[in-house]
């Protein structure tokens, strides 16, 4: 089955994920994803082929390398704004991951793909409050360079969907849950409030999408009948996954389903769970 045969608001859900998934502008990617209906027919098994080039992006920002991204302070309107458009990027990747893994894995339990769905909404709802942020501060998405880490990390594993709920969600995303408190105090201790409010919403959110990742995780594993630690291990070292820094929300990642047995850690986090316990 051709992508070209499912046209935007078509009921297959998956070929609509892939529509929305080539969408460039940001603006016509977000309209895309809401219209992508509850009631849309999963086919678990057809295989879809794109018609352009993935992911569809706009022409803006600039992608380059992380080492040749500026440190603003967000002391300044123009440091703010910089942060808040990286924040931007980052869900504007994640609305793409989500539809990604809709449309290119075949052989799921129909509620694995309306997993997705919700995470893919729920990004582009992040997407469009800091899109509000940038706003407020005179610019708009596209303003500033970035770079394209989480992409990368879907393009190394395209080919394998235990690959990809490793080292996206739970590993990649997951540091979100880490990030998002120290960000947010950052915010709140330049007076921005409203931005830090933002960030409290998308931190809720992001437990539940990892938790998803999580359980999806464990579920491939099961299915395969492969243990989830070393599992995890395998395909970290297997796939350049990044060593981890702390500090680490353990309250958040117990929430979104992590135990003490998760690998590839430095040691303080295992006493740091065993304290907390």
């Amino acid at each position: 089955m051709n992508s070209n045969t499912h046209p935007p608001g078509a009921a297959c859900l998956r070929a609509q994920a892939l529509h929305a998934l080539a969408v460039a502008d940001w603006a016509g990617k977000i309209a895309a994803v809401r219209a992508i209906g509850d009631a849309s027919v999963v086919d678990a098994e057809c295989r879809l082929e794109p018609s352009s080039a993935l992911p569809g992006r706009p022409a803006r920002p600039e992608l380059v390398s992380p080492q040749q991204l500026r440190h603003r302070s967000p002391a300044s309107p123009e440091g703010r704004a910089a942060l808040l458009h990286a924040l931007a990027h980052i869900e504007f990747n994640a609305v793409n991951l989500a539809l990604d893994i809709i449309w290119r894995f075949t052989g799921m339990p129909a509620a694995f793909y309306l997993d997705w769905l919700r995470v893919a909404r729920e990004e582009a709802y992040h997407f469009e409050l800091l899109n509000q942020r940038l706003a407020s501060l005179g610019h708009a998405y596209g303003d500033f360079p970035a770079h394209n880490g989480l992409w990368d990390m879907a393009e190394r594993t395209r080919g394998d969907l235990l690959a990809r709920l490793a080292l996206v969600p739970r590993t990649l995303e997951a540091r979100g849950l880490d990030a998002s408190p120290m960000i947010r105090d950052k915010l709140n201790s330049v007076g921005d409030a409203e931005s830090a409010a933002v960030l409290d919403i998308i931190l809720a959110d992001e437990i539940g999408h990892v938790a998803i990742g999580n359980r999806w995780f464990k579920h491939l594993c099961a299915r395969q009948d492969r243990d989830p630690v070393a599992c995890y291990a395998e395909l970290a070292q297997l796939h350049g996954a990044p060593r981890l820094r702390g500090p680490f929300n353990l309250e958040a990642r117990r929430a979104a389903g992590f135990d003490w047995r998760f690998t590839g850690m430095p040691a303080a986090f295992y006493l740091d769970w065993l304290r907390v316990a």
